[in-house]
């Protein structure tokens, strides 16, 4: 992973992998630009993007260049539980070079605040 991808790797950050089958300054590419994707979905209730909240478990590229997700929500219940996995597909779908996304929801284990970034626990007011 690139510096830049690794210095955006917070505790809250998902488990980034993909096979090496592809080159490695080609995955920095992708993982750069599958994270800054990723930062352009909001619950539309929480001012703070899915990956700054720490919904995003895991990111897989596999030598295909599909890229499989394993996301959360901050409770089962959430009333847009059936859109957001759509969501996160269709914004990682735009990154060039992507072939597929497959988006995989799970609550195990359970999200939990100390999985929010600094930046999203400043833009939701929780120290």
């Amino acid at each position: 992973m690139s510096e830049s991808a690794t210095e955006e790797l917070k505790p809250n950050a998902p488990s980034m992998g993909a096979s090496a089958g592809l080159p490695p300054e080609e995955i920095d590419r992708l993982t750069d630009d599958i994270v800054a994707a990723l930062k352009t979905v909001y619950d539309p209730e929480i001012p703070a993007d899915i990956y700054e909240l720490g919904l995003i478990y895991r990111v897989d590229i596999a030598d295909d260049r599909q890229v499989a997700i394993d996301m959360t929500l901050t409770a089962p219940g959430c009333p847009v539980a059936r859109e957001m996995p759509g969501w996160v597909e269709n914004a990682v779908s735009t990154v060039p070079g992507i072939a597929g996304v497959t988006v995989n929801m799970t609550f195990d284990p359970p999200w939990d605040q100390s999985r929010m970034s600094d930046e999203a626990r400043v833009a939701l007011d929780m120290w």
